[in-house]
């Protein structure tokens, strides 16, 4: 087959570094646009943090010797060859040593050492470290005791059968947290279970349950279990308030202890007086940066100095190129508050009534492409504006996601958000009798009742983007 040479015409869309740069910085939030400015000023020297002189040209600026108080011989070196070079005075025999980190000691690390109090002969030692290490972050043993028979034998030598496994299995679950080792739920909570101290008749009652009527237990079907066991409510409640007190996760419990706070810090401040509304960037959304006044005076020192050495023109060159791209982030934060602004102004006028009374019933439906068409702007920018962002009002710190929601009909024919719906589905579910909880159907009769055409399925939907359980799961004695 011949080889062809043909000119062919077409169409890209091709998008500008300026335009990436910008997209990049509207998508992230206050908190880190602070960050990503300091990043900047320190790659880049002809970048500064202040007030920016626009209007100044270099034709206006004194040439004052600045140019001295910058040493490219820091960047340049006349008699550096063209090639790059590279030093290694490292042989490839040498051993690189790294200093460790220090960091929190993990509950594995934990059982190691309590594990070193055990007589342990040196085969189970090595065998309990190879489960220890198999045990995920909530404490359990997900890998079953045949794989670990094929482990140890192919990587340690270690020839046993998963009964002698199962021993050493079984000191580790006698060690510190209580049920750390366990391969189920169930195993888990009664490990825990017969460590507790005090508990008496209440706890022989629970470890019953969860040994003979788990099953039960899990889909709340108490019921069956007063039937099974031959007790009344009030014992059965008894024992489920023990059971509540165990921990599901032992791995995981020196973890959950620690309360993770994240600080919200808002991109928007709106503030409302007498029925009007105002809408400010926050002030870490609008810095001041400029341009390095000694680069300005450097690039024209250059520009009209005889370029004789390569040196100069590859000073030139620099200069330039930083004073470029300052100038490019300059604009494109000042493109990003553009945009932030414009585009909250919108959602603000759309969602007027919200903002003036802080009541959800009165969020309109709006989607993001309802934004976009208000502020010509592409779907996707309006999707980068609304993520991570929030905005502090008199009711409170919202989401921006938090006023986009789709629309549902009434039987009246009117479009409300379906934000509204959820709400009255919260109020309805908080309201129910706990003994007796409201079924998808029943919770759909209340709000066709209300005027709302919902289907059950709808109903459904709404209720695991809440994170409500089903009713069967809601029951409380």
């Amino acid at each position: 087959m011949a080889l062809k040479q043909q000119f062919t015409q077409r169409q890209d869309l091709r998008l500008s570094p300026q335009q990436i740069q910008l997209m990049k910085l509207l998508q992230i939030p206050a908190a880190e646009l602070e960050q990503r400015i300091q990043q900047e000023i320190e790659e880049n020297p002809a970048l500064e943090q202040g007030d920016d002189q626009a209007d100044e040209s270099l034709d206006q600026q004194e040439q004052d010797g600045d140019e001295e108080a910058f040493d490219f011989s820091d960047y340049f070196d006349d008699d550096t060859p063209d090639y790059k070079t590279q030093v290694n005075n490292q042989s490839k025999d040498d051993e690189q040593r790294v200093v460790p980190l220090s960091g929190e000691q993990s509950f594995q690390d934990r059982l190691i050492e309590q594990l070193q109090l055990n007589d342990l002969s040196e085969d189970e030692q090595i065998i309990a470290e190879v489960i220890v290490g198999n045990l995920d972050e909530s404490g359990y043993l997900n890998r079953s005791l045949e794989a670990l028979v094929d482990d140890l034998a192919f990587h340690y030598n270690v020839i046993v059968d998963e009964f002698t496994i199962e021993g050493v299995l079984y000191q580790i679950q006698e060690l510190d947290p209580a049920g750390v080792g366990a391969r189920t739920l169930q195993e888990c909570l009664v490990l825990q279970e017969r460590r507790r101290q005090d508990g008496g008749e209440v706890k022989k009652l629970a470890l019953r349950i969860l040994k003979d009527c788990f099953d039960y237990f899990t889909k709340k079907h108490y019921d069956k279990i007063t039937a099974k066991l031959k007790i009344d409510e009030d014992q059965l409640k008894e024992a489920i308030d023990e059971i509540l007190k165990l921990n599901p996760k032992p791995g995981g419990s020196a973890k959950s202890n620690e309360k993770v706070v994240q600080q919200i810090i808002p991109d928007f401040i709106l503030t409302e007086t007498d029925g009007i509304l105002e809408l400010t960037l926050n002030s870490r959304n609008a810095p001041d940066l400029k341009l390095s006044k000694e680069y300005e005076v450097l690039l024209r020192s250059y520009s009209e100095g005889a370029k004789t050495s390569k040196g100069d023109k590859q000073a030139l060159t620099f200069v330039r190129h930083k004073l470029d791209s300052a100038k490019w982030f300059i604009d494109a934060i000042k493109q990003r508050q553009e945009t932030l602004l414009f585009t909250m102004s919108a959602i603000l006028d759309y969602q007027q009534a919200f903002f003036l009374t802080g009541d959800n019933a009165k969020l309109k439906p709006m989607i993001l492409k309802d934004i976009a068409e208000r502020v010509q702007m592409d779907i996707s920018t309006i999707s980068r504006v609304a993520n991570s962002k929030y905005i502090q009002t008199n009711h409170g710190v919202y989401s921006l996601k938090h006023f986009f929601s789709e629309s549902l009909s009434t039987d009246s024919g009117e479009e409300v958000s379906t934000r509204e719906v959820k709400q009255i589905l919260l109020d309805a579910v908080d309201k129910e009798d706990k003994r007796t909880p409201l079924p998808d159907e029943k919770l759909m009769e209340i709000l066709n009742e209300k005027g709302y055409n919902i289907a059950r399925r709808t109903i459904a939907k709404y209720r695991e983007q809440l994170n409500i359980p089903v009713a069967r799961l809601r029951k409380e004695l």
